[in-house]
């Protein structure tokens, strides 16, 4: 019984696996969990790198020089505006309207960056609903430098489609998402430039899609320090166009907990009674309000809504004024002060830097932009190359958190893992209060010596068991878990992800784990429940087929996985078709895929890899090992090890 005892554990395992039933979208509808400050400030600094990770920003890329270029200054009595070109990446183009007031002051003058939304014609939309040019011209006029630019794809940055991306480029996180906020951190490092504006006053706003960039720039870059995002941060939308939706992005989270990670620094939202913003005052506000007060800054954060379809009209833009004037000119709140007056747009031909000219020589066209881009996240791996063991500490802690961020697995304590028997025999078992459930099969439960080992195969634990390496490990006396990983053999279940609701597949793995990085995460649950029995300490994970793929990648992540045998399939691990087709975990690459892995696993797990193809990254391992001292707990076959070689290997 007392062994028994040792591997008991709740039985709340549902009867089907929420991942299967609770498929995040768009319109999903998200709460805000309590934290205290002390989890805030850890949720915060993870969201932030979430954030960049998923825009493939992490680490941030190369900034070369802007060289900024101008077309001809218009003058008006209370304002200048003229276009602007900006280089953000090598080749690629930003176009934007510098506007600046023409008052005469001491001092210098805050700046505003101000993205656009999906208005029909961007940066120039002059509608009752939404003016770029009303909110610029007036800014100017109240003593704010303001850059208007463009999202990618509209006006003067066309190099590109709006909507770039697909599954080869999510593997490298290469998307218009990371290019659009890429562009505002630009922006950003431009305004600084100017010698008129004052870097430690720099506000963003935007609305709908411009809103998005407005607070996803205002989470990750520290010299933004007021921020009024309009008509989008909401529980139950998080935004429809591609360029607001970025693979791994809102996974386990939403626009408020991103938004709210500008706090303690001065934020309004603005919303409206006829969008998805209409909850603002009731749900939104508060859970916001709430991070604030952690930091004692509740009066640092407030909203305003208006009676109004989605917008960002005059009211909207003057409770901005009010907003930015109170904070950043340090007014006094006086409404009437900050009353928009009319303005006269410019004529095009004037305010786009385009018209009548042709891209400077040497811009790139999207083939080009994405193979620059792979090259620079391949050099960012590259530079983490082993050279000896003083390179092994900061390749390890840069792989750790990349490779997280991609598979964003947890790795359960003991206590946080439970499991139930079956009445037909067998196990299910999942994390405590997340609702997963692995079907399993556990053998020497009663008397457990040796090593204890997860046996996982890529079509289930039946045809996993019945393998050579499966009679092998039932041989012995110590336990073996065999488990279905998600979407295989008894897990194996339909879904129709498309009638979840809108753009549900199309975004999947904006808000959901892919397939195979829930069969990681489950190959760590099971080698957690392992754990649950304390006469168990490390556990060995033998993957069988492609599974030895998931495997490899558990014990990386999972440092209490001591010990890897791994049938790597021959998996070509240089091919991005390979992974699309028989890995698909969007940024693995961007993380450092299997090169991660062997220097994670370097310092700490026995490792036998067979079945490799010739790309595989081997001297990684070979120089990871040799660099931690332990060469020897390192064999890398290229041809399938025999039935009589695994055997030896597992019961020396």
């Amino acid at each position: 019984m007392a062994a028994a005892a040792a591997w008991s554990a709740a039985a709340e395992i549902p009867e089907t696996d929420v991942r299967n039933t609770e498929i995040r979208h768009t319109d999903f509808v998200h709460t805000m969990p309590a934290y205290s400050a002390a989890e805030w400030e850890q949720r915060a600094d993870f969201l932030r790198k979430k954030v960049m990770f998923s825009a493939g920003l992490l680490p941030l890329p190369h900034r070369g020089p802007l060289q900024p270029r101008l077309g001809e200054w218009v003058h008006h009595d209370d304002h200048s505006v003229a276009s602007v070109l900006l280089e953000t990446h090598p080749g690629f183009y930003l176009g934007g309207n510098l506007y600046r007031p023409r008052q005469s002051r001491q001092g210098k003058f805050p700046a505003v960056v101000s993205p656009h939304g999906h208005w029909r014609y961007g940066r120039f939309e002059n509608s009752e609903l939404n003016s770029v040019p009303s909110r610029s011209i007036n800014l100017a006029r109240q003593g704010y430098v303001v850059f208007a630019y463009d999202m990618v794809g509209w006006n003067d940055t066309m190099q590109v489609p709006h909507g770039f991306a697909g599954p080869r480029e999510d593997l490298w996180l290469i998307g218009t998402l990371g290019l659009q906020l890429w562009n505002s951190i630009r922006v950003v490092d431009f305004l600084e430039s100017l010698p008129e504006v004052d870097p430690s006053r720099i506000g963003v706003t935007g609305a709908s899609g411009g809103a998005t960039q407005a607070f996803l720039l205002a989470a990750v870059d520290e010299r933004i320090g007021y921020s009024a995002p309009v008509n989008m941060v909401s529980f139950h939308m998080q935004g429809g166009s591609p360029c607001e939706n970025a693979p791994l992005l809102r996974v386990g989270t939403n626009n408020v907990e991103i938004s709210a990670a500008f706090a303690p620094k001065p934020q309004i939202l603005v919303a409206a009674t006829g969008d998805w913003t209409v909850n603002v005052p009731t749900r939104e506000f508060p859970a916001v309000q709430e991070i604030y007060e952690l930091f004692d800054a509740g009066p640092s954060v407030e909203f305003s809504q208006f009676d109004s379809p989605h917008n960002y009209h005059r009211r909207s833009r003057e409770a901005v004024y009010r907003f930015f004037g109170e904070h950043m000119l340090g007014e006094d709140g006086d409404a009437s002060k900050f009353e928009e007056r009319p303005i006269r747009v410019d004529q095009l031909s004037s305010l786009l830097y385009l018209w009548g000219r042709r891209l400077p020589e040497g811009a790139v066209g999207l083939d080009e932009l994405v193979r620059q881009r792979i090259a620079a996240a391949e050099a960012d791996t590259l530079a983490l190359s082993i050279r000896g063991p003083e390179s092994l500490e900061p390749a390890s802690k840069a792989f750790r958190e990349r490779l997280a961020l991609s598979i964003l697995a947890e790795v359960p304590a003991r206590d946080s893992v439970e499991g139930r028997s079956l009445s037909e025999g067998g196990l299910a078992i999942g994390r405590v209060g997340v609702g997963d459930r692995i079907p399993a099969r556990l053998r020497n439960a009663q008397s457990p010596r040796g090593r204890a080992t997860v046996l996982v195969g890529d079509a289930g634990m039946s045809d996993a068991e019945a393998s050579p390496v499966g009679a092998a490990l039932a041989s012995t006396a110590a336990p073996l878990l065999l488990i279905d990983p998600f979407q295989t053999g008894s897990a194996s279940v339909g879904r129709e992800v498309a009638k979840v609701g809108r753009r549900a597949e199309r975004y999947y793995h904006v808000f959901n784990r892919s397939d195979d990085a829930n069969r990681v995460q489950d190959i760590i649950t099971a080698a957690a429940y392992l754990r649950r029995n304390e006469s168990v300490g490390n556990v060995r994970v033998v993957g069988v087929g492609r599974a030895g793929l998931w495997a490899l990648l558990a014990a990386a992540v999972d440092s209490g996985i001591d010990a890897v045998v791994a049938d790597l399939d021959g998996f070509d691990a240089t091919n991005d078709l390979s992974y699309v087709e028989g890995l698909y975990i969007p940024g693995l690459r961007r993380a450092g895929d299997f090169r991660a892995a062997a220097v994670l696993l370097a310092e700490r797990a026995d490792v036998l890899l067979h079945n490799a193809h010739p790309s595989f990254p081997v001297e990684w391992f070979q120089a990871a090992y040799e660099a931690a001292g332990r060469p020897d707990s390192l064999s890398v076959q290229t041809e399938p090890l025999s039935d009589e070689d695994l055997r030896r290997w597992i019961n020396p």
